[in-house]
């Protein structure tokens, strides 16, 4: 199967997650592997890993509402924290802003 285009979780991403993501990969997703390979903990490895599953979760929901993409925008070149961002687009849809132009 040919890939006609690349998904846009894919070109958001960084040099240094698109190298994590590989070495995940050769290494058969073994944290402790790539503990080992960065020379860190364990546990700083499950970290990287947790935020760049939310930055592709992110991503991959993208909504075209142009205030919640400047959000996503924002926490995807921390500019500010997920759990912030997460916060501003729900208080932005309670608002009643649900993506209208």
């Amino acid at each position: 199967m040919v890939m006609k285009s690349v998904p846009e979780w894919m070109l958001n991403l960084d040099d240094e997650d698109v190298s994590f993501i590989k070495n995940f990969i050769l290494q058969s997703g073994s944290l402790k592997q790539i503990a080992t390979i960065y020379e860190v903990s364990y546990p700083t490895v499950r970290l990287r890993l947790d935020r760049l599953i939310q930055k592709i979760n992110i991503n991959d929901h993208a909504d075209q509402d142009n205030f919640i993409s400047l959000i996503k925008r924002l926490a995807l070149n921390d500019q500010i924290d997920f759990e912030t961002a997460k916060l501003l687009v729900s208080e932005f849809k309670k608002s009643g802003n649900k993506g209208e132009k």
